[in-house]
């Protein structure tokens, strides 16, 4: 990427270093280890977890997702004594190190944060303690130093102190590195802030969206159709001619035509591997992908599980994590059986088009909202199919199911492609910062005039 912006530096040298290139003439380079050391974390037993009034936070990999940790750490979930601490043998890291994770499927995130106080940290990460540069010049390296590169190949990517500290390191002179920073810190911070408002532009788009479909859903789309009160407090008034029931009413006349996937012994994770039959799971309906598969089963494990088989036209729904994302099950896809994550609802034809289904389920507020006065609850954490069965919709005749289905295709496409658009800029600017950063570090660009 070029920065037109920004001009280089008058000289530059070979650093001798095939993936780095030219260097500024003045700067040096030298190994990680000179700059400062590296620490491992510690094993945190989990009955030593969920203190909160201890003196020394205890960082796990999941804390630098926690907001107000986006650069420094300033949130725990975790606290221990100093006292515990030295029975766990921990290092307590002082404030100002920069932790990262070693293992996992964390480390290919690259994530860096700087400690705002003395703490300890899991085993599944590691610390950098600056001897002799500044913070955060050295912050930004880290930043863009792909450890996944690194990593020691294998089902679970890992590194250690002695593949990162032989890494070389293009260093300016301390007065460079401060402007560095100055200079990354304000523009980074721009792009932040650019980034927190597109999303937020995109949260608003999908607000209005699911506004828009959940108004086309209970009042239909003739606004001079006498209307009747539902009976229902949060869904008010329906047209009049149409019914208010539950859901295990549009279902098909047969048992299990409300299912989810078989747990505990009836299919283990063991017996999903490398076989036959596919186990269509959560991101088969959340891609919208039922070619490629991860689980399989046998033939012989597929004839034991018949009551789970899926049949085109079955809607399916995601009920654990990522829940309420529903996709309607193509003709032309292979044959399978539900994943325990997975939910099959089979509809009455006469009654309900199954699309339209998916849609109230996904994209409107109807039946999500429903589930959260049935839980008591801020969030959902599970669909339960008994649950599911007694939720309310309103019911219009299938041949207005039909048109309500093209209309808020039309009306809802406007706001998806400005979704999708916006996305696209984001992930653009995320590109963009990544790539400043690289040639700021580098010395691919000469900030010292604009970090004045």
């Amino acid at each position: 990427m070029k920065f037109k912006r920004y001009k280089p530096y008058q000289k530059y040298k070979d650093s001798k270093v095939e993936w780095l290139g030219e260097i500024p003439e003045h700067w040096n380079v030298v190994s990680f280890k000179r700059l400062g050391y590296f620490q491992a974390g510690a094993g945190f037993p989990d009955e030593e977890q969920g203190l909160s009034d201890q003196e020394l936070p205890f960082y796990k990999v999941s804390d630098t997702n926690l907001q107000g940790n986006e650069v420094w750490m300033n949130v725990e979930n975790n606290t221990v004594s100093r006292k515990i601490a030295t029975k766990l043998r921990a290092f307590v890291l002082p404030p100002e190190t920069i932790i990262f994770a070693k293992v996992g499927a964390a480390l290919l995130l690259n994530k860096r944060r700087i400690l705002s106080k003395p703490a300890c940290i899991d085993n599944n990460m590691m610390g950098f303690i600056r001897t002799c540069c500044e913070l955060k010049w050295i912050f930004y390296w880290m930043c863009g130093l792909d450890l996944g590169r690194l990593a020691n190949p294998g089902a679970v990517p890992s590194i250690n102190e002695n593949q990162i500290k032989e890494i070389v390191v293009p260093v300016p002179v301390v007065e460079e590195q401060r402007e560095i920073g100055r200079f990354l810190d304000r523009e980074t911070a721009k792009i932040d802030a650019l980034i927190e408002k597109k999303e937020r532009l995109i949260e608003l788009l999908q607000e209005k969206r699911t506004a828009l479909i959940t108004h086309a859903v209970t009042k239909g789309l003739d606004p001079n159709v006498p209307m009747k009160d539902s009976g229902v407090e949060w869904i008010g008034e329906i047209p009049e001619h149409w019914d208010l029931i539950p859901l295990k009413f549009i279902t098909a006349a047969k048992k299990g035509s409300v299912k989810t996937g078989p747990f505990g012994s009836q299919l283990l994770t063991s017996e999903m591997m490398s076989e036959e039959i596919k186990v269509y799971n959560q991101r088969n309906v959340i891609d919208r992908n039922f070619t490629e598969g991860e689980n399989y089963v046998t033939h012989d494990k597929f004839a034991q599980l018949i009551d789970f088989n899926i049949y085109p036209n079955d809607v399916l729904i995601t009920t654990r994590g990522t829940i309420g994302q529903c996709a309607v099950f193509p003709s032309t896809a292979e044959a399978g059986i539900l994943h325990p994550c997975l939910m099959r609802v089979q509809t009455n034809p006469k009654k309900m088009i199954p699309k339209y289904l998916a849609l109230l389920i996904q994209d409107s507020s109807i039946i999500k909202l429903q589930l959260l006065l049935m839980s008591n609850a801020t969030t959902i954490d599970v669909i339960y199919s008994d649950s599911l069965k007694d939720v309310q919709l309103p019911l219009p005749p299938v041949f207005e199911q039909e048109g309500i289905l093209d209309e808020v295709e039309k009306r809802v496409k406007q706001h998806n492609l400005l979704i999708q658009k916006t996305k696209e800029s984001i992930e653009r600017l995320r590109e963009y910062r990544t790539a400043l950063i690289s040639a700021a570090v580098t010395g691919k660009i000469d900030v010292r005039e604009e970090a004045a």
